[in-house]
């Protein structure tokens, strides 16, 4: 299977015993086993989408997954975390036959990081894996959290609905926001393809309160 197909780099990295404490006193060892022939691995994806090992002292282009096949993989089996392990510090699981990769993120397991046309149509990528992996794209439901300047866009509910906008493009895509209600509350027109938006301001708290999604912006505050 392609989980047990990774790169030589990465197969280094997975063989190696480590223990990791997080900030919540929660131990682990890479690639241990709860249970006759299920092993367990802890991975970390960051604002920009980017994979790595969860106990990877430097999380750099240079330390995060590159191989676009076990990126595929990966990215396609990504589920809600309802194992019952781990589920508070690690919310969502990639399985891979007798593997449990267990995620934590930055925000949310899902970061667009293109918009690209496919079949004539827009879509957002993910993943780094190019079209392979991608959502089409939804003008009107266009979400941005003013306290945190993060651009957000639906997401299969599979990943609990919300996928967030890498920080470059949301940038290209914020110089078309109107905002009708003062700056200091969301956009509330998108201007795309030369025809104008007006935002669905409801969207994104209802997949929020239906997935129990910890949006840093919204559950610290």
């Amino acid at each position: 299977m392609l989980c047990k197909a990774r790169s030589l780099e990465a197969l280094k990295k997975f063989t190696t015993t480590l223990k990791f404490q997080s900030p919540r006193f929660i131990h682990y060892v890479q690639g241990q086993e709860p249970e006759p022939r299920i092993r367990e691995y802890f991975y970390y994806i960051d604002h920009q989408g980017m994979l790595f090992l969860d106990d990877s002292k430097m999380k750099n282009f240079t330390s995060c997954f590159k191989e676009k096949k076990f990126l595929e993989f990966f990215f396609k089996r990504i589920r809600t975390n309802n194992t019952g392990r781990y589920q508070e510090e690690f919310p969502f699981l990639s399985l891979c036959g007798r593997e449990r990769n267990f995620i934590r993120c930055d925000d949310v397991p899902i970061v667009f990081t293109h918009i690209i046309k496919r079949d004539a149509k827009d879509v957002l990528t993910y993943g780094y894996v190019g079209e392979a992996l991608a959502f089409d794209f939804v003008p009107n439901k266009i979400y941005m959290l003013p306290d945190s300047g993060r651009v957000y866009h639906p997401a299969d509910d599979k990943y609990g609905g919300v996928g967030l906008i890498r920080s470059k493009l949301s940038i290209e895509l914020s110089k078309n926001f109107t905002f009708g209600n003062g700056e200091s509350n969301p956009p509330t027109n998108f201007l795309w393809n030369k025809k104008s938006y007006e935002l669905d301001q409801l969207w994104f708290h209802n997949k929020v309160k239906e997935h129990n999604l910890k949006i840093r912006d919204i559950t610290e505050h």
